[in-house]
């Protein structure tokens, strides 16, 4: 079908670049296919250009997306009693919506209860993928580790989580909207 097509594109431009048998109007038939071929190359590198900009724009929105999430899920899974302000912080800087009001409505309470168990938990995230996006959300599923000490195991434990990430756009960042242990 493509050479069907490229044959018919030819054609006209072959009979137009003949001309008369005479030769007289030559120059004309090759001013315009060369006009026709110019119009039509410069509207195919016009074309092929928004394509390489959009393509390159959605990698690099999905490159934004996954580094928001992975490190929102390497803030929410490490965390040290001993600074637990800072560590929260960074969990609210990277958040919003229901999900920034709730784990800022239960700072305190996890204040303490991390003091009171001496709670460490240093995380390392393993992979992380996009399940959904579009220009203004995303969804994105993250495996970590942690290994976690506190008061009833000092000598630590690995865990590992299954996040499910909800990210939305707000003001140019990335931000977490929602996670959600999976597995």
């Amino acid at each position: 079908m493509t050479d069907n097509f490229f044959v018919r594109a030819i054609r006209p431009l072959r009979r137009l670049a003949a001309g008369p048998v005479d030769g007289t109007g030559r120059g004309r038939a090759w001013s315009a296919g060369l006009a026709a071929a110019t119009v039509a190359t410069t509207a195919l590198t016009g074309w092929l250009s928004v394509q390489l900009y959009e393509q390159h724009e959605d990698g690099q929105r999905r490159q934004d997306i996954l580094a928001a999430a992975r490190q929102s899920a390497l803030n929410f899974t490490s965390i040290d009693y001993r600074h637990y302000d800072r560590d929260s912080r960074n969990v609210l800087k990277s958040a919003t919506g229901d999900f920034k009001e709730q784990f800022a409505a239960q700072t305190e309470e996890l204040t303490k209860l991390v003091a009171q168990n001496k709670s460490v938990s240093e995380g390392q995230v393993l992979e992380a993928g996009i399940t959904r996006s579009d220009e203004r959300s995303a969804r994105v599923l993250v495996v970590a580790d942690s290994k976690v000490t506190n008061a009833s195991v000092p000598s630590g434990e690995s865990r590992t989580y299954r996040l499910q990430l909800d990210l939305k756009l707000v003001d140019g960042r990335w931000l977490t909207s929602g996670v959600e242990f999976v597995g």
